[in-house]
C-alpha cells in the first residue's frame, strides 16, 4: 500500500501540468487569434477613416466652390439691378422730354394752322378770277402740245455728204414707216456689227468698220459694182449718198441709232421708173433742178 501511494501522487502532478500547459497553449492561441483579428480591424477601420476623412475634404472644396458662386452670382445680380433701375430711370428721361416735345410741337402746329387758314380765307377771293385764266391757259396748252406732236411727227430734209438734197429722213422706224407708204423709194432697214461680215441689202454691200459712240460717228465699207469705197467718220441721221448701176441711181443710207460696236438704219433707192429719162428727172428734182449724176456709168462718193 505505501509504495502505491507515490506513484499515483506522482501521475496526479504529471496529469495536472499536463492540463496546465493545455490551457496555456490554448491561452496563447487565442491570443494571438484574437490579436489578429483585432490587428485586421483595426487596418480596415483606418482605411475607412481614410476615405472618409478624404470624401470630407472633397466636399469642403465643393462647398468652397459653391460659396464662391454664390457670391458671385449675388455680386452680378446686385449690378445688374442697379443697371436696370438706371435704363429705367433713363428712359422715363427719354419719354418724359419726347412728351414735352410732343407738346410743343402741337401747339406750333395749331399756330401754323391758324395762319394757314387765314392766308386761305385771304387766297379764295382771287379764285374766282383765276379759273377764268385757267380756262384759257388750258386751251393755250392743248393747242401748244397738238403743234409740238405734230412737229415731233415732221420728217426733215437735209443736204447729204454728196451735196445733193436729200428726199426725207426717216430718224426712227416710225418715220421709216411713214416713207414707206409714201412709195417713192426703196426702203432696206439694217442693223450692221462690228466686224462682222458684210451685209447684202438690194445690190449693195455694207460692213461696219468703226463706231464711236461718244460722238455719234461712223465708218462704213460699201461695195457695189466690184467697187469697194469707205464712208469714213460719217454722223448719226446723216445722208450717206453715192451713185451706183448701169444708169446711175443714187443710193442713200442714213444711220439713225448708234451704240457701241452696232448701228442701225436703212437704206433706200429711187424706184425705177419706165425710163432712164424719167429718172434722170427725179434726180434733178431732188437737187433743185440741177443734175448732179457723173457723166460715168458707177460713182462712189
Amino acid at each position: 500500500m505505501s509504495d502505491t501511494e507515490p506513484v499515483i501522487a506522482e501521475r496526479s502532478a504529471s496529469g495536472a501540468f499536463i492540463a496546465v500547459v493545455l490551457v496555456a497553449v490554448l491561452i496563447g492561441v487565442g491570443a494571438l487569434a484574437w490579436c489578429y483579428g483585432l490587428q485586421n480591424h483595426i487596418a480596415a477601420t483606418e482605411l475607412k477613416l481614410a476615405a472618409a476623412e478624404k470624401k470630407n475634404a472633397d466636399l469642403a472644396d465643393q462647398l468652397d466652390a459653391t460659396n464662391a458662386r454664390l457670391s458671385a452670382t449675388a455680386e452680378t445680380l446686385s449690378q445688374n439691378v442697379g443697371a436696370t433701375q438706371k435704363q429705367i430711370d433713363a428712359r422715363a428721361q427719354v419719354i418724359m422730354s419726347a412728351q414735352r416735345a410732343q407738346t410743343a410741337e402741337t401747339a406750333r402746329l395749331a399756330q401754323q394752322q391758324q395762319a394757314a387758314e387765314k392766308q386761305i380765307g385771304a387766297v379764295s377771293s382771287d379764285v374766282a378770277s383765276v379759273k377764268t385764266d385757267v380756262g384759257g391757259v388750258k386751251t393755250d396748252v392743248a393747242t401748244t402740245r397738238s403743234d409740238l406732236e405734230t412737229t415731233k411727227t415732221q420728217l426733215q430734209r437735209v443736204v447729204g455728204d454728196a451735196g445733193v438734197m436729200s428726199g426725207l429722213i426717216a430718224t426712227n422706224h416710225d418715220q421709216l414707216e411713214q416713207l414707206k407708204h409714201k412709195g417713192d423709194r426703196n426702203y432696206f432697214e439694217f442693223t450692221l456689227q462690228k466686224g462682222a461680215k458684210p451685209t447684202l441689202l438690194s445690190t449693195i454691200k455694207l460692213q461696219l468698220k468703226k463706231v464711236d459712240e461718244k460722238h455719234s460717228r461712223y465708218t462704213l465699207g460699201v461695195s457695189a459694182d466690184d467697187r469697194d469705197i469707205e464712208k469714213k467718220d460719217k454722223n448719226l441721221d446723216e445722208p450717206v449718198q453715192f451713185y451706183t448701176g448701169k444708169d446711175p441711181v443714187l443710193f442713200e443710207i442714213v444711220v439713225n441709232n448708234i451704240e457701241k460696236n452696232k448701228i442701225s438704219g436703212y437704206l433706200s433707192s429711187a424706184r425705177r421708173k419706165n425710163s432712164a429719162t424719167q429718172s434722170g428727172a427725179d434726180s434733178q428734182t431732188q437737187n433743185g433742178g440741177r443734175d448732179v449724176r457723173p457723166p460715168f456709168c458707177v460713182c462712189l462718193g
